[in-house]
Formats: structure tokens, C-alpha cells, sequence
């Protein structure tokens, strides 16, 4: 649907990374980069979020927390994992607390290489995980979900 892939709303979520991955993840909303000038909205609320963006790699700790944001996430969700860390574990794949990447835990769509990720590379994932995401909508039937009609209803995220 042309409106949901006009105005995705994005959920980042530090898994437990290094923050190198986060930096370049904020370098992507400075006006240099600007990944707002695709209609993304940054929100800090699961039930709000289209694509949750997760950096690291899953511990014991964390592992119900990132299970908790995607099954808040209503459907259609597109996750993206954002460096080698979030892949595969990374250089703390061998800890005795790491679970591994993200895909042990949540399913994944799309993967971000590098350590840490360019931010050319995350605005290019972000922009696939678009067409994933609008691919998901189109076998979903183009059935409205309720934050769909209450973005409609409130005219929020909508862009010109």
C-alpha cells in the first residue's frame, strides 16, 4: 500500500552492540544523510513501528525484551539487522552470555553487513526493507490494520 511505504515508522533497538553500529545509525538522521527524506519516522513505540532496525547481537538478557518488541509490532513488520554483531554474534559470538545474531531469536529480512555498518548501507537497507515490507502488504491482501486507519484517521505521518 503506497501509503505504508510513503511513511514507514522505524523502532531501533540497541541488542547489546558496541555502539559503533548506533553512531552510524545516527549519522543516518543528520542532515547529511537524511533518511527522513524518505518519509521515515523514528518512534520509540513497538505498536507504532513498521520496521524494527536492531543493532548487536542477542544475550541472555535481552533475548524476551527483543521478543517482546516484535510481537508488539503489528503486521506487516520488516526487521532489519545492522551490522555483524546483529547477523552472526560477531567478536562476541564466543561469550558465554551471547545467544548469536538476531535470527536465533526473531526472523530476520534483511541484513546490513560491515562492523561497524556504513550509513550508505543502512539507508540501502532501510530502502529494501521498503519494497520487503510493501511485498508483505500486497499478501497480507491490503487488509488495514488498526494503526493504518488511526494514522489515516489522524493524519499522522502523512507526507506531501
Amino acid at each position: 500500500m503506497a501509503f505504508l511505504k510513503r511513511s514507514p515508522w522505524l523502532l531501533h533497538y540497541d541488542a547489546s552492540s558496541c555502539n559503533g553500529c548506533d553512531i552510524e545509525v545516527l549519522a543516518c538522521l543528520t542532515p547529511f544523510y537524511d533518511v527522513e527524506r524518505f518519509g521515515i519516522i523514528n518512534t520509540g513505540n513497538p505498536k507504532h513501528a513498521d520496521l524494527l532496525l536492531i543493532t548487536g547481537g542477542v544475550n541472555e538478557k535481552n533475548r524476551e525484551v527483543v521478543k517482546n518488541l516484535y510481537e508488539q509490532m503489528p503486521e506487516p513488520k520488516v526487521v532489519i539487522a545492522i551490522g555483524a554483531c546483529a547477523a552472526t554474534g560477531g567478536i562476541f559470538r564466543e561469550c558465554y552470555n551471547i545467544v548469536g545474531g538476531i535470527d536465533r531469536v526473531i526472523p530476520v529480512d534483511v541484513y546490513v553487513p560491515g562492523c561497524a555498518a556504513r550509513p550508505e548501507q543502512i539507508i540501502d537497507g532501510v530502502v529494501t526493507a521498503l519494497g520487503i515490507l510493501e511485498e508483505k502488504r500486497e499478501k497480507m491482501g491490503g487488509a488495514t490494520n488498526a494503526k493504518e486507519e488511526a494514522r489515516r484517521v489522524e493524519g499522522v505521518g502523512e507526507t506531501t
